[in-house]
């Protein structure tokens, strides 16, 4: 593996040196934008349980708890580094009870049925073993009529996705359409697409 792919191999699972810069910068920029053009058009209840897969450097935890400030905000990861850096961004909310972030894999939630309100994943389908498998996972652990919010960075038709797919193992930039097809075929209804056709930015959100 050359240095590169090295390097932005830590998008998929950020570990080490490099997947502790990949964490930092997780959290601001680009991202911190892309994130906030999602949620502005999510509705969430104070009280929402709420579970974010692939929590990266938990900056989105922390606006999903100023959003549901009576209710808890889950995280996990299946990064070290991840978990750890999520965790210390939101150490508050962890003490208080109203936050928690654990090492786990979406292929197998750990969680029961029916949990949660609301399951946001940002930039991490790309990396999903067996896409409908998983999407089936977070159904099952969505309450009746909860929310998938799915945010991408990529819509699969940017001039860029080639070029990553061939430098991060693994990884597959998938076109709305795509996505819409798995979630129908997981048994998810009520999908819609919303685009930034300008940054090729990606939102999907899907009712169980």
């Amino acid at each position: 593996m050359g240095l590169l792919s090295k390097i932005f191999s830590n998008t998929r699972k950020p570990e080490g040196f490099f997947g502790k810069m990949m964490v930092n910068g997780m959290n601001g920029g680009g991202h911190a934008q892309m994130a906030n053009w999602a949620l502005s058009s999510v509705q969430i209840k104070e009280d929402d349980q709420i579970l974010d897969i692939g929590c990266g450097g938990g900056a989105n935890i922390a606006r999903l708890l100023q959003r549901a400030p009576k209710g808890v905000v889950q995280g996990i990861d299946y990064s070290t580094v991840s978990v750890a850096k999520s965790s210390k961004v939101n150490a508050k909310a962890i003490a208080e009870g109203r936050c928690k972030v654990q090492e786990a894999s979406v292929v197998k939630l750990p969680f029961g049925e029916s949990v949660f309100d609301l399951v946001t994943a940002f930039e991490t389908i790309y990396f999903w073993p067996d896409i409908e498998h998983c999407f089936n996972e977070v159904k099952r652990v969505l309450k009746p009529g909860g929310q998938f919010v799915i945010v991408n960075e990529s819509d699969g038709s940017g001039p860029m996705d080639a070029k990553w797919e061939s430098l991060i193992e693994g990884m597959h930039t998938y076109k709305p359409e795509e996505i819409r097809l798995h979630l129908s075929n997981a048994g998810f209804k009520g999908i819609d697409i919303r685009k930034d056709e300008a940054k090729h930015w990606l939102m999907v959100t899907a009712e169980k």
